[in-house]
């Protein structure tokens, strides 16, 4: 048996985000800061010889067309290759979370089926194949955390210095297309630059689509208020609706509201599939989500 176990696909945060104008064709252009953190989904492969592919939800069950069913159909289109693959998924990563969960789970299946087939496609090819399944998978695919432009297809890799966060997730998710089809959102902010952004990263800009998902969710302003009364700014990530802030000190987790996934999570200085498209002698094995 070819196989490639524990695979890790790790979330995002988006340290701020902003909506700074509208193509013509409706996709929202934007900026943030995406920083990975070692809250991870782990993925298992083994190499099919009758080209079909398949999928065992491990852990929370998933929809039965999801990202990486899609993303290994895309891979093998593309690439015209006979093999299939049976897909072990553990899925840790909370849904409608804005934690890029399902774009993380194609990137890394991308990756590692360009590996377990034996396929050699460089980034940029991945990258093209990414973008079709969503506009948060180059990044992951990117494997650094970045400055984000566009529609999320502009990935500027930066060096972020070492940080933990609290995360909490309420129950309720947050459709991402409810999110920014709401007339109230907010489309015209200034555009900011990378150096201030650098000067203040703890305190820099917002999320402009908090206001919104509040108002949809009273949920996330009750994980804001929860993290204001241990001391600590809190601000939603991508479209919700968990949230976030920093953290230096071990706080307190049994507080939170009932129903909340809360984790104290380290971040990343990279993916730990970054390379995988490039280099030549990387291990079939396994191999691990670990903080820096």
């Amino acid at each position: 048996m070819i196989a490639l176990f524990d695979v890790p696909a790790p979330a995002k945060l988006n340290l701020f985000l902003h909506i700074t104008g509208r193509r013509p064709d409706g996709y929202h252009l934007l900026q943030s800061v995406f920083a990975l953190i070692d809250w991870c989904d782990t993925l298992h492969f083994e190499r099919r010889a009758d080209g079909a592919i398949s999928r065992e939800d491990l852990g929370q069950p998933l929809p039965a067309q999801d990202l990486v069913l899609r993303a290994a159909r895309a891979l093998q289109l593309a690439s015209g290759t006979s093999f299939g693959a049976h897909i072990g998924i553990d899925k840790q990563i909370p849904a409608q979370a804005g934690m890029g969960g399902g774009s993380s789970d194609a990137a890394s299946c991308l990756l590692a089926l360009n590996r377990l087939w034996d396929l050699r496609l460089p980034l940029e090819k991945l990258s093209v194949i990414g973008l079709t399944l969503g506009a948060d998978v180059p990044f992951f695919l990117c494997g650094r955390n970045a400055w984000i432009e566009g529609v999320g297809e502009k990935v500027m890799p930066i060096d972020l210095a070492p940080a933990r966060y609290l995360v909490a997730k309420p129950p309720q998710g947050l459709p991402t297309q409810r999110i920014f089809s709401d007339s109230a959102l907010k489309r015209d902010t200034k555009t900011a630059t990378l150096r201030g952004f650098a000067a203040d990263p703890k305190g820099f800009g917002c999320n402009d689509l908090q206001a919104v998902a509040e108002r949809l969710c009273p949920e996330v302003v009750e994980g804001i208020r929860w993290l204001a009364s241990l001391g600590l700014p809190g601000r939603m990530t991508g479209s919700g609706s968990a949230v976030f802030a920093w953290v230096d000190r071990d706080v307190d987790m049994d507080s939170a509201p009932i129903g909340f996934q809360v984790r104290q999570c380290s971040g990343m200085d990279a993916h730990p599939l970054v390379g995988w498209a490039t280099s030549e002698n990387l291990p079939v094995g396994s191999v691990s989500c670990q903080p820096v």
